[in-house]
């Protein structure tokens, strides 16, 4: 209720612009990569994934995950993988698994809004825990470890980050793992983005760093290779300490409600994610990847260098995914009350549809996906340039 419809009548001069959706293919600029493709299109020829499997995942696709995502200090096996119809199912699995009616899970604000909705849907509820855009969207730790209490079971931290594309330093990620391990909670991982971090800017997986603290990480083939229609996602497990053994058996146990993840997806996994060292799969894989995220890194740049020039808006300067947030201020333009208003008002006078802040529990700030093409978001810009400009005045 919090996204207005997108349902309007037509501006002249001025077709919709979607910058709401985090979908990297929305507007067809950006393809999945020819391997990918390449390797369906023979599964389908081939006939030989067409029937159910594993629940939990095909053995190869669990050991192809294992061995793209192992660590020196975090190495998996197959069986520490669950596939997943998508990362979202892959934390249903999570979340459905670790909370019963009354417990309480650590979420981030802002925040992916799926963490409280599968959390309510088993009768627990969320806690959340602030990012302060004044820090790059860091952690108030001491705030949340003032929110752990008898009922909380899992501390889920997302990284790189949706909303707010911003990149923990292994430092701060330090932060999460002491406070789980003096409070003895696992970590939900959300690692969707992993790969996606800018450059110049380390991503530092989390389960790596926490040799004393079980990590569940989520992820998926969605984003990082320009699927999200496909619905593969896996969790893995990294328990140290075996504080998870009982789960694992729960966790198996949830993924044969829906049968498994597609079978025919999870096919072209063990050659997507490890291709042979110095072959033109690798080649191919690498020279994709780059343009991806050349051109992500590059929007990126041009819509915080485009925005804050804009009265009344201040970006927080993303350093992956494909997100921003902006913050609008309305003693600026104040005859615009809330972000959910700025929203609805821009979409009716500019035809330009981005998510109101209050979707991810941040008010005044609105969120946009820059993966389109360049002159799309400059026309996006331009419009919300002048909105801006017409709201000031009217206050003036």
């Amino acid at each position: 209720e919090k996204i207005p419809s997108q349902r309007r009548e037509p501006i002249e001069g001025k077709p919709m612009i979607p910058l709401s959706l985090g979908d990297p293919t929305a507007f067809g600029n950006l393809q999945a990569p020819e391997v990918l493709s390449e390797t369906m299109v023979s599964l389908v020829r081939g006939a030989k994934h067409n029937g159910y499997g594993n629940s939990a995942g095909a053995e190869d696709a669990r050991a192809a995950v294992a061995k793209r995502f192992s660590t020196p200090h975090c190495i998996y096996k197959a069986s520490d993988i669950i596939v997943a119809s998508g990362c979202s199912g892959a934390l249903e699995i999570a979340i459905n698994g670790i909370v019963d009616e009354g417990d309480n899970l650590l979420v981030p604000k802002p925040g992916f809004p799926l963490y409280q909705v599968l959390a309510e849907s088993q009768g627990a509820s969320v806690k959340e825990y602030d990012l302060l855009p004044s820090q790059g969207w860091q952690a108030d730790l001491a705030q949340l470890e003032s929110l752990v209490d008898a009922r909380t079971k899992a501390l889920i931290v997302n990284n790189p980050s949706n909303p707010c594309g911003s990149v923990f330093p292994k430092e701060h990620l330090l932060g999460f793992i002491d406070i789980a391990a003096r409070h003895k909670l696992p970590i939900i991982a959300d690692e969707i983005y992993g790969e996606m971090a800018f450059e110049g800017v380390a991503f530092h997986p989390l389960a790596e760093l926490a040799p004393h603290v079980p990590v569940i990480t989520v992820g998926g083939l969605a984003k990082q290779f320009l699927v999200p229609g496909w619905r593969v996602g896996w969790l893995m497990l990294h328990d140290p300490v075996h504080a998870l053994d009982d789960l694992r058996e729960g966790f198996n146990r949830l993924t044969q409600l829906i049968v498994g993840a597609s079978t025919l997806v999870q096919g072209a996994v063990p050659r997507v994610l490890c291709p042979e060292a110095g072959s033109a799969d690798a080649a191919s894989l690498a020279a994709s990847d780059q343009h991806y995220m050349t051109t992500l890194q590059d929007n990126a740049r041009f819509t915080y260098e485009r925005l804050k020039g804009v009265v009344g808006l201040t970006p927080v300067e993303p350093q992956g995914a494909m997100y921003v947030m902006v913050h609008y201020d309305p003693a600026v333009l104040p005859g615009i009350r809330t972000d959910a208003e700025f929203v609805e008002r821009l979409l009716a006078e500019e035809a330009v549809f981005v998510l109101p802040g209050a979707c991810f529990g941040a008010p005044h700030f609105f969120r946009i996906v820059f993966s389109g093409p360049r002159e799309k978001l400059a026309d996006a810009f331009d419009r919300m340039e002048a909105f801006c400009m017409r709201h000031r005045e009217e206050g003036v």
